[in-house]
């Protein structure tokens, strides 16, 4: 028998039961209520055990789809020639460094490849480390920039929780720029001005806090271009701009974390900072999870200047896996499907009609939906309990969360700091009729929730 066949026979408790008893109880799933058991995927869907299909509306590692032919072919090919150190000169490196800096503004030319976004946020920070020769980090509220000990010492998201490790005092946090529920609102605020008033936190922080209080200077600042785990934020007009240029007064690099984000996700350009304009450009990217399609690859992207001072210090770097020959065959297969299937395209056509309905939605149930937001295919759905007093309804969105996958097979989450922000972030071959399945269901839970308010009057 097969190693295969032997795990197709374990039945659903049994699979339980071996993960409650040798995984860490702190590795959570999606799901904590009836968890779900995928056992295959293709394109926008994802199969269980007993063969249900879901539409996956929460996958942006898969980001050209699961399981995409020419991705897994690529992936087979190169592991039936090859596959070691990534020290041994190899041309799908190369070219996959090729690739990813034509996509990039111009200055941006050196990479570096690593295995996850982690790595890459870890690796940045030491550039910035190296060739600044500062060490304090302005980061966003609500931020995740992953798992490594100095990224949760810069992601409030994790750092805030009970019981975690406190924040550094070389760490200064700045308000996230979320014009609907943050310091600074829409309700107070001319929209055109909210990008500015939030630069201005940065700048206060800067002044005050980093070179008043600590007499030093900025070592970088880092986010994610649209920050994902704040609640689907998309930065304001100007917001990134004003922010660059304060932080490089300031002595700091700036780093766009695009590992959520990058590859095309918002439609209309490769890369999500690029969004408010091409004068806009990071001193380094960071990219990742759907670089390779659910296959663990990564890199970060910088400047010549940049990568002379880390070359600089005589410490080679050193990544085993890094941009090994078969995670950068699945990589290029990645980018030539992006660009062959016009993905783009699709998540900016029909992320428009979804928006554009969501947004109607919103208009019919405005005691329900406090605020719909997104580009492309990176979308939040903010659900209220009062739109006056903009109460979180956190409870209704986790319902909405496990009803939608039990009773429609449809996947979503939720996130943010209440916990009550619908997140899609589909692969990019989401089409208009999964929107329409996507959109019916949820008309259908937000009208029950109307509902049982009114009966509870």
């Amino acid at each position: 028998m097969t190693a295969s066949a032997e795990i197709e026979k374990l039945t659903l408790t049994e699979t339980i039961d071996l993960r409650n008893k040798y995984v860490s109880k702190s590795c959570e799933l999606f799901y904590k209520k009836n968890p779900l058991k995928i056992v295959r995927g293709r394109g926008q869907y994802l199969y269980d055990h007993e063969g249900r299909e879901y539409l996956d509306c929460i996958n942006n590692v898969s980001h050209v789809g699961h399981c995409h032919p020419d991705v897994v072919n690529a992936g087979v090919e190169q592991m039936h020639q090859l596959n070691t150190n990534s020290r041994f000169l190899h041309d799908n490196l190369v070219v996959c460094a090729e690739k990813i800096v034509s996509k990039m503004p111009e200055s941006l030319s050196v990479c570096f490849f690593v295995n996850s976004g982690s790595e890459a946020n870890d690796l940045a920070l030491r550039l910035a480390r190296q060739h600044t020769g500062n060490t304090d980090i302005v980061t966003l509220d609500h931020a995740y920039h992953g798992h490594l000990i100095s990224l949760i010492d810069i992601s409030p998201y994790k750092f805030n929780l009970p019981g975690a490790p406190k924040k550094p005092d070389h760490v200064h946090v700045a308000p996230v720029p979320d014009v609907y529920r943050g310091k600074l609102r829409t309700d107070d605020y001319p929209e055109e001005d909210m990008g500015k008033l939030y630069a201005l936190e940065v700048k206060r922080i800067i002044d005050e806090n980093v070179i008043g209080q600590r007499g030093q200077k900025v070592c970088a600042y880092i986010a994610e271009s649209l920050q994902s785990c704040g609640g689907q934020i998309i930065l304001p007009h100007n917001y990134l701009r004003d922010v660059y240029k304060y932080v490089r007064e300031a002595g700091g690099l700036c780093i766009a974390d695009e590992v959520q984000v990058g590859f095309g996700r918002s439609g209309t350009h490769y890369w999500a900072f690029e969004l408010d304009g091409s004068d806009i450009v990071p001193d380094i990217v960071t990219i990742g999870k759907p670089m390779g399609n659910g296959h663990p690859i990564a890199a970060v992207i910088t400047t010549e200047a940049v990568a002379r001072s880390f070359e600089a210090t005589g410490i080679q770097y050193f990544n085993t896996y890094g941009g090994n020959p078969v995670s950068c065959a699945i990589a290029n297969a990645v980018i030539d499907v992006l660009d062959k299937e016009k993905m783009m395209d699709n998540a900016k056509n029909v992320g428009e009609y979804l928006l554009s309905e969501l947004k109607n939605m919103q208009n019919k149930f405005p005691d329900v939906i406090g605020d719909v937001r997104g580009v492309g295919f990176f979308v939040g759905i903010e659900l209220i309990k009062n739109p006056k007093s903009k109460t979180p309804a956190t409870e209704e969105t986790r319902e909405v969360v496990n009803r939608m996958k039990d009773e429609e097979g449809i996947l979503v989450s939720c996130d943010g700091p209440d916990v009550n922000v619908i997140k899609l972030k589909p692969p990019m071959v989401f089409d208009k009729g999964n929107a329409d399945k996507l959109l019916k269901a949820l008309k259908k839970m937000i009208s029950d929730i109307r509902t049982q308010r009114y009966q509870l009057l």
